[in-house]
């Protein structure tokens, strides 16, 4: 029954009580409004409560309306088969409701419905709702700063919407919207930001806050504007044009917008210090302001590539970020994440693609410029603009401030080190370069070598020989020498690959790194860090003689006092393990040391990063060393106890099960003492109530297990129908559950059979018909297996020479007919003999004698085909006597005619098979 105006108190009375403290008054009014949803007017009603003038005070009332009607708008506007939806003539007038309340004062609610107009949009625009953007443009002309403001909003959450779509008739919407708001916005933007530099200036110079206040806030109102109006900008010029790298069309809006967005950033960072203690509220939206504005940039060049090559754009972009990294202003040193847009920006620059120059050559008597040509044409010119920008000595000079300036640690970093190693350490070695300053000085530094690597290769081991020589390896003291040594040390690690030609590992292994790790002062973690870093980063140019010293090291490093040097350790251990110059011989001296430390710091570490880290090196340890038996015990009790306390943490879990997959493949045939721990683990993770994100590695762990048992056990032989839940929900793994249905047919034979033979039959029948090809292919092995179709096999041959020689005693005078071709087959496959099998019984042997005792799957199967009763019986024997039958049955006359038709080479082959004189 359809909701109407006269159900306006209740539905208000129910949201009042859906915000109550007393459950036993909110989960009734919950309930009631989850029961409402689906009835038409629902939205309606909540439409009028938003908007009623007389509950504008009510705002937690009409934002708890603005978010039921989002959520009926996610669920309910597009309609479908399982849902009548919302009526055409209610969506008609919530459009039209939704354009009369664009004056909404509060922030929450304004925000919400500026999110519903973009998922309305997303589906109706622009066929049902062809006015929006022209009545919100028509709207804007007004000169309420708020409406204004409120149009923005919807503007920018509704464009960032659209831009999603990739239909190409969205596109050429989305390319006619652009069309439409640009200028206006734009013009909106630059009139915005004139404004605000004079605010700006007004309150700079006013020191009583009181008088500072008086204009607040419609300032700060303006500033939001205009920062919406950034956004909305940026969003027209990525999304409403495509990339002049596919098109090679300049976009001539970037080289109107960059230079102005670069002035509106010169013009706002000298408020940065005098706002920061009078105006905390501006001084933070100043910093949002810059941060996007440079973050808009970049987003331009990477989208753009040519046309901000301009020399009327890229040039004075590039001058602007090289002169703010290399001689930044006292208090611009404090704004670090302007200051990584701006490296973040000479980065992208330095490593586009867009602007390397091709060397290949030219056809001399082509007439046209092709298209290849044209792109390096622009590169080219864009080329010469970087050369002249980065002069050698200027790139020289960036390398050393990246070093000697970005790279060093400060008292800041040291005081979170102290407090959190464990933080600290994933802030540095392991978050997105693009979050902290110093990662961030670290990815551009690789950058730069990596485009002038003869050039840097030098400065840079000049610059460790000058810390190693300034720091000797006794040193306790946290002094600038030690920092800038331990920033040498992480420069030096970060281009191993280039660094090698001018840098002996050996000789530096030996003759620092190695001593370093014999100062045991606290102080001595700084260096040690470095030390474990540069030990992994190198591992591709550790030869032979030092691979054995090298693995002692890191031991050494993995027992260190500090927490942050023991994960940079054990990640440095994993790519040593995983490397394929791993020598196992020389570090299973060290695997039971190695084994405890890296339990240890499992219980250590609290961050889900670490655990997940360390669980894989000890993954890949289990994987790479050949005899795991001796310390299954205390695996299998990390693996219990990890597993109890990943609970709801599911990529820990699944680098769990990968773990755990890898340490039954280890144990092979003495899987099962491990059944204890493993099963109950792996049942939790096949019922239909895990989540489906581990299903995968469940499954893969559960083929491993089998294909590694011994024998069926009844614990694993009671799993199975759970495989038939999983397929019959989806075939989304159906490659690993064919194999896993191959190996409980092989392991469990009759048993299986006689026990899920129905199942079984369920699984292919729900299969067969319902997927692709390539589905189909991957249950014919099953199939295969079960009824065994004629693979042309030695075996199968003797069954074949079997039943055509049993044909022979049958009172049938076609028999005569056929004699010839029956004998050749059958003479054939006794003179044959057993080839094939014999084949089969060496390949079994030769994976037998390779790992002894490892029940393998292929092994088992041929063990199922050599127990076969045919096995017993001998061919020659049947023929020879089926042959007398026939010649008793047949005329003495008929017999001997059909003998005399063999063919002679038949005839000799008979005679050979039957010892016949």
């Amino acid at each position: 029954m359809a909701l109407s105006a006269s159900d306006l108190p209740a539905m208000y009375s129910l949201l009042t009580n859906s915000l109550s403290r007393e459950q036993s008054v909110r989960k009734p009014a919950e309930t009631a409004l989850a029961q409402s949803e689906n009835r038409p007017g629902f939205c309606s009603c909540l439409m009028e409560v938003i908007t009623a003038k007389d509950l504008v005070s009510q705002v937690d009332v009409r934002l708890m309306a603005s978010v039921y009607f989002k959520n009926s708008i996610n669920r309910y506007w597009r309609n479908k088969r399982d849902s009548a939806g919302i009526s055409n003539e209610e969506k008609l007038h919530l459009r039209q409701k939704l354009l009369s309340h664009l004056r909404e004062e509060n922030y929450q609610i304004s925000l919400t419905l500026s999110v519903i107009f973009s998922k309305i949009a997303r589906i109706d625009y622009p066929k049902e709702w062809p006015e929006l953007f022209s009545f919100l443009a028509q709207q804007l002309q007004s000169t309420d700063v708020l409406v204004s403001h409120r149009i923005f909003m919807i503007l920018y959450r509704t464009l960032k919407e659209l831009s999603t779509k990739r239909l190409t008739s969205d596109q050429r919407a989305f390319a006619e919207i652009c069309k439409q708001f640009f200028d206006y916005s734009w013009h909106l933007w630059q009139t915005d930001v004139q404004t605000i530099l004079h605010g700006f200036s007004a309150l700079a110079q006013t020191f009583g806050r009181s008088a500072a206040e008086l204009h607040h806030d419609d300032l700060y109102l303006t500033c939001e504007r205009w920062f919406l109006c950034s956004k909305i900008i940026r969003q027209l010029i990525i999304s409403g044009f495509p990339s002049d790298a596919r098109t090679l069309q300049e976009v001539r809006h970037v080289k109107e917008v960059a230079p102005v967005l670069l002035n509106a950033i010169q013009s706002l960072l000298p408020y940065y210090s005098s706002m920061q203690d009078r105006q905390p509220k501006f001084w933070d939206l100043l910093k949002r302001a810059c941060t996007k504005l440079m973050k808009i940039l970049v987003a331009i060049q990477q989208r753009h590539p040519y046309s901000f090559g301009d020399k009327c754009v890229l040039p004075l972009v590039m001058e602007f970020c090289l002169s703010k990294i290399l001689d930044p202003e006292p208090h611009l040193m404090s704004f670090e994440q302007f200051m990584i847009q701006c490296m973040v920006m000479v980065k992208t620059i330095l490593e586009g693609k867009e602007y390397k120059t091709n060397l290949t050559g030219r056809v001399v008597d082509e007439n046209r410029v092709t298209f290849e040509q044209m792109k390096q044409n622009i590169s080219s010119t864009v080329a010469g603009l970087l050369t002249s920008l980065l002069p050698t000595n200027r790139v020289v000079l960036l390398c050393n401030v990246l070093i000697r300036r970005y790279f060093v640690l400060t008292a800041s970093d040291m005081e979170e080190w102290y407090q959190n190693p464990e933080t600290f350490y994933h802030e540095q070695d392991s978050v997105l370069w693009s979050e902290k300053q110093r990662p961030c000085a670290e990815a551009l530094y690789i950058v730069l070598f990596e485009n002038y690597s003869q050039l840097l290769g030098p400065v840079v081991v000049s610059i460790l020989q000058e810390a190693m020589n300034g720091c000797p390896s006794a040193v306790n003291e946290i002094t600038p020498a030690l920092l800038l040594k331990d920033a040498a040390y992480g420069a030096a690690a970060y281009i191993y690959y280039e660094l090698s030609n001018y840098l002996s590992f050996k000789d530096w292994f030996n003759g620092a790194l190695s001593l370093e790790l014999t100062n045991d002062h606290p102080n001595m973690r700084i260096i040690h860090r470095k030390v474990a870093l540069i030990l992994g980063q190198w591992v591709s140019e550790i030869k032979d003689d030092t691979r054995r010293a090298v693995y002692c090291a890191l031991i050494r490093l993995l027992q260190d006092n500090d927490l942050c040097v023991r994960l940079t350790a054990c990640r440095s251990l994993y790519f040593h393990i995983e490397d394929a110059t791993f020598n196992e011989n020389e570090f299973l001296d060290l695997l039971p040391v190695c084994w405890d430390l890296c339990f240890k710091v499992v219980d250590e570490v609290q961050e889900f990063d670490s655990k997940v880290q360390v669980l894989n090196t000890i993954s890949v340890l289990i994987a790479r060393v050949t005899e795991v038996t001796p310390y299954a015990n205390k695996l299998m009790l990390f693996f219990q106890k990890a597993w109890e306390e990943s609970s709801g943490e599911s990529i820990l879990q699944i680098q769990l099960l990968t773990a755990l997959k890898n340490f039954v493949v280890a144990l092979g045939y003495q899987s099962p003492k491990s059944y204890g721990m493993l099963l109950p683990i792996l049942r939790s993770g096949i019922n239909k109530t895990s989540p489906d994100e581990l299903l995968e590695d469940c499954m893969q762990l559960w083929e491993a297990t089998l294909i590694n048992a011994p024998s069926m056990v009844p614990e694993l032989l009671g799993y199975f129908p759970c495989l038939v839940e999983i397929l019959e929900r989806s075939f989304d793994h159906l490659k690993v559950a064919t194999n896993i249905i191959e190996d409980y047919v092989i392991l469990g034979g009759r048993e299986f059979l006689s026990l899920h033979a129905s199942s079984v039959a369920k699984l292919l029948d729900l299969v067969v018909g319902n997927v692709n090809d390539r589905g189909l292919l991957s249950v014919i092995p099953v199939i295969d297996i079960l009824v065994q179709v004629d693979n042309v096999t030695s075996f199968q041959r003797k069954t074949i020479g079997l039943a055509l020689s049993i044909i022979l005693t049958l009172r049938l005078p076609q028999v005569l007919d056929k004699l010839d071709q029956i004998m050749s087959v059958c003479t054939s496959v006794i003179l044959g003999g057993n080839e094939d099998l014999s084949e089969e019984e060496c390949s079994s042997d030769s994976v037998s004698s390779s790992k002894p005792h490892v029940p393998s799957k292929e092994l088992r199967r041929r063990q199922m085909k050599l127990s076969d009763p045919i096995n017993q019986i001998s061919l020659e024997n049947s023929v020879r006597d089926n042959l007398q039958t026939c010649s008793a049955l047949h005329s003495g006359e008929s017999f001997n005619a059909a003998i005399g038709r063999l063919h002679p080479a038949v005839l000799d082959q008979l005679k050979q098979a039957l010892k016949m004189p």
